[in-house]
């Protein structure tokens, strides 16, 4: 693109919330703001369609003022979308017409591209998961070759599973994994009240254990500092630790761990175990349709992991194999997605919101982040072909391989 040109810059939220949407407008607004300062474009509108997708699919979307976009630092602060979020699939045609998006006989998708063509949308930033960028594009592709247009889409990962290719590190994930530490360093302490205490920590993660072994390793690593008194009190570290870590990439033998946690319930007086919501989902829903029953999904054709409720399935089985009096689960994701991003997000959110800008000006569409197929793992517009969800997490990692055999598992 000419850097003599005028840019009508679109951003917008989509799926669900992680800790990083608010940084990633705020530093996509600074750096906006910068470049037409600098004189690297000739003029400049931000627009934000407000609720994802359903905001350019309805036309519901505001015009930010210029003499503000020194205040939006100030979203640094700030946890969950200032924009809003909904979960849109735009070739999804029944989903969208019956929740009112677009009327019998419409595509979301020329719906979609016609609104961005009203608006002169040069550029749209699309915060958002795997999911919501490779629709980004698929929009972008379709405005070319229908009505011969040009919107560059540049892409922010967003997902606190941290489970995109080829992408090294998602935002949000770590302050998710941070958040999930603390939440937990208060609900362990249920576990003196009351005898023979099972505590099912459910952590987010589809697809991937990653934030199940990032917030157990966070949390680990707070308790080394921790200081208990000596003999004669039942609060431990033992007791406050974490006595089973469980996530999709590894297998369950959930009578083999039952006999393991019971000696430790024994010695203990409770037992802790972090489980990924995605941990055994397979064997939930088998359980679900060999019953008759009719399991739940989203416009994406995903589980509803929060109906089918794994910390509870898996609760009810533990409980009888550990000798546990009182169970409770306790799930940390809505705690830990809503918050801020902590200094690690928000220096990489910076980082790929300047090159995000950068590529935009240049005309090049992708998705920002770390590439781990290129040498060095350069912050770039990936291709978005080359984007993809589901990337599971390696548990062959040295520092989980050691967190686990120091829980004994």
């Amino acid at each position: 693109m000419s850097a003599a040109q005028h840019m009508n810059v679109a951003m917008m939220t989509s799926g669900g919330l992680a800790p990083c949407l608010s940084s990633s407008v705020a530093y996509l607004i600074e750096f906006w703001a910068s470049a037409l300062k600098e004189g690297k474009i000739s003029g400049l509108t931000i627009r934000m369609y407000i609720d994802g997708y359903k905001g350019v699919l309805t036309g519901d979307s505001t015009v930010i003022a210029p003499e503000i976009y020194d205040e939006c630092s100030c979203l640094h602060d700030l946890g969950g979308s200032p924009i809003g979020n909904s979960r849109v699939k735009l070739t999804n045609v029944k989903d969208c017409m019956a929740r009112g998006f677009v009327k019998e006989g419409e595509t979301p998708l020329e719906v979609a591209a016609q609104q961005l063509i009203k608006d002169g949308i040069n550029v749209i930033h699309t915060i958002g998961g795997d999911d919501t960028n490779t629709q980004a594009a698929e929009l972008s592709k379709y405005i070319l070759e229908k009505h011969g247009g040009k919107v560059v889409v540049v892409g922010m990962p967003k997902t606190i599973d941290n489970d995109v290719y080829p992408i090294v590190q998602t935002f949000g994930a770590d302050t998710a994994a941070e958040q999930g530490a603390l939440f937990f360093k208060n609900v362990v302490s249920e576990s003196s009240a009351n005898p023979r205490m099972l505590i099912i920590h459910e952590v987010m993660g589809r697809d991937s254990g990653y934030l199940t072994a990032a917030t157990a390793r966070k949390y680990r690593e707070e308790m080394k500092s921790a200081k208990f008194t000596g003999p004669g009190f039942t609060t431990t570290a033992k007791s406050r630790d974490i006595h089973a870590v469980w996530i999709p990439e590894v297998s369950l033998d959930i009578a083999k761990e039952g006999e393991r946690l019971k000696k430790v319930m024994d010695e203990n007086g409770c037992v802790n175990v972090f489980l990924s919501e995605g941990a055994g989902v397979e064997e939930i829903v088998a359980e679900m349709e060999a019953n008759g029953e009719e399991v739940p999904r989203d416009a994406f054709g995903h589980v509803s992991l929060a109906k089918i409720n794994p910390g509870v399935y898996f609760s009810k089985r533990l409980a009888g194999l550990v000798g546990a009096e009182k169970t409770l689960v306790q799930k940390s994701g809505y705690f830990a997605r809503a918050a801020a991003s902590n200094t690690f997000d928000r220096k990489l959110i910076h980082d790929c919101a300047k090159e995000g800008v950068a590529s935009a000006i240049a005309g090049v569409s992708g998705c920002m982040g770390q590439d781990e197929d290129k040498e060095g793992q350069p912050i770039r517009a990936i291709e978005f072909e080359r984007i993809k969800g589901g990337k599971p997490f390696n548990p062959e990692l040295p520092w989980f391989k050691e967190l686990l055999a120091e829980i004994g598992m």
